[in-house]
């Protein structure tokens, strides 16, 4: 059992976290648990499941969905028209290019991105990527 499903059996209810410095604009729906940390911004037409982590100077941009339990690291850069699956991490200083409204970039559930990746594709789901174009981590044979 979760540490989330042992909290919610003892009756326990989750809340939002956001720091001063967060911004938010219109039309955004937050689920519980979220934590903003210090200039954080999220835009407009946003939808951001529950226990999400925006770290420092980090940002969602319009129209992205955000699934349960993402953690953003420091200075990620998510632009429009992303979906991010339940479980993903992004990496420190990761961008993530804009999709467009008829087919969104897709990073998919339990994904990692690794730091400074610039993803410009979707990212299939339980899939580690690094560099610039963000590409799969092959690991290497004795190591």
């Amino acid at each position: 059992m979760s540490l989330v499903e042992k909290c919610a059996g003892a009756g326990l209810r989750f809340f939002e976290v956001a720091a001063r410095e967060h911004v938010r604009y219109d039309q955004v729906e937050v689920g519980p648990g979220a934590i903003f940390c210090s200039h954080t911004t999220v835009t407009s037409n946003v939808s951001i499941g529950s226990h999400f982590h925006c770290n420092i100077y980090s940002y969602v941009e319009h129209d992205c969905v955000i699934g349960d339990f993402v953690t953003f690291a420091p200075r990620v850069s998510c632009n429009g028209n992303v979906v991010i699956g339940d479980g993903a991490y992004i990496g420190t200083g990761a961008v993530i290019k804009q999709g467009t409204p008829d087919r969104p970039l897709r990073i998919g559930e339990g994904a990692v991105v690794g730091m400074g990746a610039v993803v410009t594709r979707d990212v299939a789901p339980g899939a580690t990527v690094v560099g610039n174009p963000a590409r799969p981590l092959e690991k290497r044979a004795g190591g």
